[in-house]
Formats: structure tokens, sequence, C-alpha cells
């Protein structure tokens, strides 16, 4: 399937955004979680955080098509049905040529595109907030917000003809602002900003109200118990037909 905005005029869909996603392949991805969540639940939180954050961002109405750059197959095949488009990571040299890569394919296709690197960690994600932030960011050449903590952050973008110089990873605030992009400091964005890396961050997103994906895992996450083989990655539900509560802090919805 084609990642395509299909409403609108065409003038509009091509202002609209492209948004690059990276994500690690799924064994390795969020290791700061194992102790939280344990290593059988890690890849699978991590894939379902991605697809959460693709879901929403595919249903805002600033972005036109999603990239997410990737070497795993299970996650490919799951964001591809989504409606995303899947480029794999030819450079395999880190985060950042990751998604400069990402953003050389989106350009490659549409020279005019403005690109944003979008966070896979975004399970709370909600697409007016992040049409908000979008909306601030295209007022700049280049942008970026800061994550809950104002020292990493989750998402950069550069209007048509800039280019994005990611320069994720670690103290990224800083390095953001000492590149020249402007900070994006709209309020009312929390879901934007709240990226998963610990235990602690998890509870924030669950406070938030999480997607679907990343709802289903947390009555397993909750009750200390392992999840059934398959169940965030697949998104089946218990395979004896019972019906899953989730905790009070959990909303199962991604809007």
């Amino acid at each position: 399937m084609a990642p395509m905005r299909r409403d609108g005029a065409e003038g509009e869909a091509e202002a609209a955004w492209s948004l690059v996603v990276p994500l690690k392949p799924l064994v390795r991805a969020k290791s700061r979680l194992s102790r939280a969540a344990g290593e059988d639940v890690r890849p699978r939180l991590a894939l379902a955080f991605a697809l959460d954050t693709v879901t929403a961002a595919l249903a805002c109405k600033d972005v036109r098509d999603v990239s997410v750059v990737t070497d795993d197959r299970l996650a490919g095949e799951r964001l591809a049905a989504l409606g995303a488009r899947i480029l794999p990571d030819t450079p395999a040299d880190g985060l950042n040529a990751a998604l400069a890569h990402g953003a050389r394919a989106v350009r490659a296709r549409r020279p005019g595109a403005p690109v944003a690197a979008l966070n896979a960690d975004l399970p709370a994600l909600r697409p007016a907030e992040l049409e908000l932030v979008l909306h601030s960011a295209s007022q700049f050449p280049r942008a970026f917000l800061a994550d809950a903590s104002d020292f990493g952050t989750t998402l950069l973008t550069a209007t048509s003809g800039v280019e994005l110089e990611p320069a994720f990873g670690g103290p990224s605030r800083a390095r953001h602002l000492a590149s020249g992009a402007r900070e994006i400091t709209a309020t009312g964005v929390p879901s934007v900003r709240r990226d998963v890396d610990t235990g602690e961050d998890l509870l924030a997103a669950l406070a938030l109200g999480v997607g679907p994906h990343t709802a289903l895992q947390a009555p397993y996450l909750a009750a200390g118990t392992p999840s059934p083989a398959g169940g965030a990655a697949t998104g089946t539900g218990p395979q004896d037909g019972s019906q899953r509560r989730l905790p009070p802090q959990v909303r199962a919805s991604g809007a």
C-alpha cells in the first residue's frame, strides 16, 4: 500500500508533511525497559509503541505520509499494513544516518516535501497534538520539540528545501539548539513529548492514555505475568476468549 493522503486538494497534499520514523530491530529495541517489562515483553512493547505512533501520525491531517526506516521484518510487515512506507536501513550507521537516509528517500519521491523525523516510541501520541506541533514548526526552516525531560528530542522538522540535519541521541535538545533549529514551545502537547525509554516513562505514558496496541500489553505488565505468544506483536487477544481488563490509567485509544 502506498502511503498517501487521499483527502483535500492536490496543493494541500503537496504541502503536507512527510514523516520519517526510525525503528531498531525489535530484538535490540528499548533495552532500558528490560527491567520493567522483561525480555519476553520488551520487543513486543517496542513494536506496540511503533504501531501506535504510526497509527496516530497517519491520522493527523497535516501528515501526508510516513516512512519507517527499519530492517526488522515483522515490524516492517505490521507497519506497512497500516499504510507506512518501509525503507531498509541501508547506511546501517546509527540513528541519525538512518534519519538522513529516510529524508533523502522522501525527497527523491517528492522533492518539495517538508520533512519531519519522529520518534517511534510515542504510544500516547494524539493526532490533534501532533497537528499543533507541526503547525508551529511550519513557521521556521528547522524546528524541534524537546522530550518530556527537556533533555532529548522527539520531533525534528525541516521545511521545503531545507536539510533535516538530525542530531538525535543523548542531549539532543542542546545539539539541535546549537545547530540553529528553533525550539517549539507549544503547550498542551504532552503526548508528542512523552517518549518511553524506562519503566517510569511507561507509567507516565499510561497515565496520559496510550493507543490500542500498547494498551493491549498493559494488563500483563500490571499483573507481572507474561503476555500470550505474539500478543502485542500480532495484535491478537487472549486465546481463551476471555476479555482483557485494562488498568484504570490506560485508555485504549490513540485518538
